[in-house]
């Protein structure tokens, strides 16, 4: 009787010595190039993060020794009036230009998506305010609406009408950063807005004009439907955005006239760098980094939900006009 072979065992051996020193120094080599920027990160946004974080509950004058107060200076942006104000002056500042910065965008996306002579000047001429900067901005409109010598009183008085106080009046000049922050920012609204919707599906199209659907109802149950990620998506960019306003506000009003234009992150600022209280400084902004973070999260659940009504809509309306060409 012939023996019976025995099964071939496969051992698993480790990779030679020298593809073990290739792959070694091959990663070596990819941490060297990428360690500069791993240093920049790590100094210029962790380390700061981290270290503002303890100064938050610190007595700290920038010059002498710190001193710990655990959680005395959030107890005290809690009684602190102008830091209400500051507050209150962002969330009206964000309330009023949030909607009219997308309302505006999307009227005027729609507008521009059109075969009209010389559209791609017009889509110019819209974004072109936005890549100013907010300095360059507040300096323009500081000029133009000088209540002494500015443009727009001149203009005012051709027409017959009372001269305003904009910047210098208290109960305009939130306002007036609001418009002027609109004109730019509206742009970017535009652009965005103008790239979704030459990417709404034809099929949702073509099966509510099966339908019978006008162009009213287009735009109400097929088009601002299928742009409500978009939407969410903007709305966290544009809230993110008037919640960290400052270059605007310091170059035009340095908060004022009696406040009326100090937001959170001037308030912050003023703290720190003006009173040289930047314990007091870290703990207001914390504050606004953690109503930062809750927005996030609130819009992206909110997108999230929002993909997903779109591709069951998008699927629905495949299905429909598939079964209408059948």
């Amino acid at each position: 009787m012939p023996p019976t072979p025995t099964p071939l065992t496969v051992s698993r051996t480790s990779p030679p010595r020298s593809v073990r020193r290739a792959r070694r120094h091959e990663s070596l080599t990819a941490w060297a190039w990428i360690s500069p920027a791993v240093l920049i990160v790590l100094g210029l946004s962790v380390v700061p993060v981290l270290w503002s974080l303890l100064l938050s509950f610190q007595a700290n004058d920038l010059v002498t020794p710190s001193r710990w107060v655990g959680l005395d200076n959030y107890r005290a942006l809690a009684a602190d009036p102008h830091f209400s104000q500051a507050v209150r002056n962002t969330l009206l500042y964000t309330v009023l230009y949030v909607p009219l910065s997308l309302g505006g965008g999307l009227a005027l996306a729609l507008a521009l998506n059109r075969r009209i002579r010389l559209v791609g000047l017009y889509r110019t001429l819209v974004f072109v305010p936005f890549v100013v900067s907010a300095t360059a901005q507040g300096v323009l409109f500081s000029f133009i609406l000088d209540p002494d010598f500015g443009a727009a009183n001149s203009l005012l008085s051709r027409l017959g009408l009372s001269t305003q106080g904009f910047l210098t009046d208290p109960a305009q000049a939130l306002l007036v950063l609001v418009g002027i922050t609109l004109w730019s920012g509206t742009g970017f609204c535009v652009v965005v807005y103008l790239a979704a919707l030459q990417d709404v599906p034809q099929s949702l199209i073509e099966a509510a004009r099966l339908d019978g659907a006008g162009r009213r109802h287009l735009l109400r149950h097929v088009t601002l439907p299928t742009l409500a990620p978009v939407t969410v998506f903007l709305v966290l960019w544009q809230t993110i955005q008037s919640l960290q306003v400052f270059d605007l506000v310091y170059v035009t009003t340095k908060g004022g006239p009696l406040g009326s234009t100090t937001v959170i992150v001037y308030f912050i600022w003023e703290q720190a760098f003006k009173s040289f209280t930047a314990g007091y400084g870290a703990a207001a902004a914390y504050v606004l980094a953690v109503a930062l973070g809750l927005v996030g999260v609130v819009m992206r659940v909110a997108r999230g939900r929002a993909d997903r009504r779109a591709a069951l809509r998008t699927r629905n309306a495949g299905l429909r006009t598939e079964g209408a060409a059948r």
